[in-house]
This record gives C-alpha cells, structure tokens and sequence, in this order.
C-alpha cells in the first residue's frame, strides 16, 4: 500500500462524508487520517481489526476501513453538533454504507470481547476525560489481542500556538465563550497532554512504546499563508507540534495494574497536597 493508496482513500471518504467541509482534502491529506492510516499500515496486516473507541462520526474509521481493515466503531453520539436535527441520523447512514459496526455507547462495560481487536484507536478523546483515564486504558488494552496494538491521539499542550497566547497573557485553555456558553455538561478539553504524559501512561499501563511523536492535525487552524513557516520550525522543533500519536504494543503475559500501594499514592499525591501523607 502506497503513500498515493492512503491519500486516495481519504479522498474518497472526504467526497462520501454526509458533512461538507467537515474534511476538506487538502488538508486532511496531512492530518489525523493520515497519521491513523500510516501507522495501521506500518504494523498490521490487511485485514486486522480495528476497534476505534470514541470514534464520533468515523471519518477517520471509515478511511482505515475502505484500506482493507475491518473496522468497529464506539462512541455516544452525544456532542452538540451530534445531535442536531438529522445529524445522528445522517452519521449512522454513513456509518452503515462504509461497512463499520457501530455500537453505541451505554453504562456497564465495553460490549465486545476481550482479546479480540488487532489495534484499538483512541484519537482526541483523553482530553475529554474529567476523571482519571486508568480504568478506561486498561479495559481498552484487555481488548487487544497479544501483542496487539493501543494507538492514541491527543492535542499537544504544549504546542506553539499555545506556548505564543501563554506569553501574550491569553489562555492556552479552550476559548471562554465555548465553555461559558456550552449548553449542559461541558464535553470539551480537560487534561491535554504533554509528551512525558504519554510515555509514563504507557508505562504504568504496561505496554511497549513503539512510536510517540508529534504531528499535525490541526494545519487547518493555521493562516495559510504561515503553514509552511509552521512546519519549517516544528520540522526543528517537533515538540512544539499540535498533537501526539502514542502506539504501544501489548505484550505476552500482560495483566491490568488498576491500584498501587496507599504508600505509593501517598508519594504520588504528596506531590500535589498540603497534606503529609503517611508512608
């Protein structure tokens, strides 16, 4: 499968989503697509499974799916712009016609069985998260066959976007307004991540790092006309680029590590408390 082979499935799918502009190809031949389709290819075969937890209305899913891979798909559908009239309707059709099984998120566990997907993906989806992501990532990687694959994608916060508003006294938080205003719970970003975040995840969770990089998903945000001096100085500066991709591999014999000693928490949130945990 060619670089060519990838741009032209995005395109494809860019010309069949029911959302227009939602993908403008231009720039999603650059972004999280390619990114999600280049690291599939790099370490699965065709037709390994995919599950994408979180996966919204499975642009990305769909790209991987019309490459060859058999794709499943998770989420509640429940964003703002989900669910305005026709649109869950309009996601589920397209959902349907590219092939994806699609289960749509309910309380109680994960509906499908354990060791059972080549790569599960989570893209842009920990940021959201308002309690700790433990619990989640570890039934995420009970899914995964051995030696399977955890991919995850996350804003980076510490790009150069928002290193240049910090230093300018703006925030590099969500604008005010969209919080202020965001009708019910607030389903925007929480904890983004830095580089070392996803390093010690992977670490705590057991697993491998076959690659952690920053990328670019985000080139559409960016005047055109800056872009290319943006990937000049981010080609030299990677850390200052708007995302991470994490993939890390499962090993043999892995078993979840949900809690630590009271010990080893009290060091933990010692660090953070003016209480003097007991060791």
């Amino acid at each position: 499968m060619t670089s060519t082979e990838i741009a032209d499935a995005i395109s494809e799918i860019s010309r069949r989503f029911p959302f227009p502009g939602y993908m403008p190809p231009a720039i999603v031949q650059m972004g999280a697509c390619k990114t999600v389709a280049v690291a599939a290819r790099k370490y699965l075969a065709p037709n390994s499974s995919i599950l994408d937890f979180g996966c919204g209305a499975c642009d990305k899913t769909a790209v991987l799916q019309l490459l060859g891979y058999k794709c499943f798909g998770y989420d509640d559908l429940q964003d703002e712009w989900h669910k305005m009239p026709g649109n869950r309707e309009k996601i589920l059709s397209f959902i349907s016609d590219q092939g994806i099984v699609i289960k749509l998120a309910e309380n109680g566990p994960l509906p499908f069985a354990k060791q059972s997907f080549d790569m599960v993906m989570s893209n842009d989806v920990l940021e959201h998260l308002h309690d700790s992501p433990r619990e989640l990532l570890n039934d995420l990687v009970e899914l995964l066959k051995p030696k399977g694959l955890l991919l995850i994608t996350v804003p980076n916060a510490v790009n150069i976007r928002k290193r240049l508003d910090v230093l300018r006294g703006r925030t590099n938080l969500p604008p005010y307004e969209s919080y202020y205003w965001y009708p019910g719970s607030w389903r925007g970003h929480i904890r983004e991540y830095v580089k070392g975040d996803l390093r010690t995840m992977a670490r705590y969770l057991g697993l491998k790092i076959l690659e952690l990089h920053g990328c670019d998903h985000m080139l559409e945000k960016i005047p055109a006309p800056l872009r290319s001096l943006y990937l000049a100085t981010t080609a030299v500066l990677p850390g200052w680029k708007d995302s991470w991709i994490l993939v890390a591999r499962k090993p043999d014999g892995w078993a979840p590590k949900r809690t630590i000693s009271r010990a080893e928490l009290g060091s933990i949130l010692g660090k953070v408390s003016s209480y003097k945990y007991e060791s």
